[in-house]
């Protein structure tokens, strides 16, 4: 009986994973003529394209990848492409999304690709079940600092940063397009993941967005429109003042459940609250991450 579940199980995903890919289709924002954003189930994708092939970083789905590749080789007759992988939690990962399979230089930061099984001082471990029936594999390319490109006319600098939404975080700077990306450090649709195996940190979410508020500068969320430094600042106030307020409402002895219950988010609900990250579940880790720290 088990065996015959585990197989029906096999099955009934395989089926939902196949549906899936028939029935996404991608969203593309034309930001400049060589910069394009494209919407997938997984998260946004900014890609550079142009005569040096196609430079792409973000959360693709795997379900998007043979779109984005019909919408890029409609734009460059060169077939090189660089994919950089995004950090994501585990359990949302879709790896490489099948881009190594393309032929592209897929790439993520070390510490992300670890997590998804990477080398590290011994033989890789197996894939996660998620990525086999998915049909994708982890990305095979790891970089430690900072990875250039220079490419289509722009120089593009991702660059490792302090934890914030994980240990893995790197903002891609597209300097003649002024413009970035900081994956789920900036989510867009809401209040950010603050998840303590990722290492994840809210001071390392505002240091890393801190220089980043001139209105001029374009800024790609992880989900959602593309908007400017104006944005970013209105995140980096919304941040502030509620972990400011949860620490006060600990240092004052309140418990976790009186902290959420006394609503500290409310002023910020009606922009930030509509995410995959709900108001209570923010403070609820933003409580147990300012406990810890201080060792309360």
């Amino acid at each position: 009986m088990g065996f015959r579940t585990a197989v029906l199980a096999s099955f009934v995903l395989g089926f939902l994973i196949h549906a899936a890919a028939a029935a996404e289709t991608v969203g593309v924002t034309e930001v400049t003529s060589n910069v394009l954003v494209f919407a997938t189930s997984t998260g946004n994708v900014t890609a550079s394209v142009g005569p040096d092939g196609a430079f792409l970083i973000g959360t693709p789905s795997a379900t998007s990848t043979e779109q984005i590749s019909t919408i890029l080789a409609e734009r460059t007759k060169n077939p090189m492409r660089y994919v950089v992988i995004s950090p994501e939690k585990l359990a949302d990962s879709e790896g490489d999304a099948g881009w190594g399979k393309r032929g592209a230089f897929v790439v993520m930061q070390e510490k992300a690709l670890e997590r998804l099984g990477g080398h590290k001082m011994g033989p890789p471990r197996p894939l996660p079940a998620k990525l086999i029936q998915l049909g994708v594999n982890r990305p095979p390319v790891a970089f430690s600092e900072v990875i250039t490109f220079d490419l289509n006319g722009d120089g593009i600098h991702v660059v490792h940063q302090s934890p914030g939404y994980s240990n893995g975080d790197a903002i891609a700077h597209f300097h003649a397009a002024n413009l970035l990306y900081f994956g789920e450090v900036f989510p867009g649709d809401g209040y950010p993941s603050l998840d303590s195996e990722l290492g994840a940190n809210i001071d390392g979410i505002i240091k890393t967005l801190t220089p980043w508020t001139d209105s001029n500068r374009r800024i790609v969320p992880t989900r959602g429109k593309v908007m400017n430094g104006s944005d970013v600042k209105a995140f980096l106030d919304m941040l502030t003042a509620v972990r400011d307020q949860v620490q006060h409402m600990a240092d004052a002895g309140r418990s976790e459940s009186e902290t959420v219950a006394g609503h500290p988010t409310k002023e910020f609900d009606a922009r930030w609250g509509q995410g995959r990250v709900t108001p209570d579940a923010f403070v609820s880790a933003l409580y147990t991450e300012l406990k810890t720290r201080h060792g309360q």
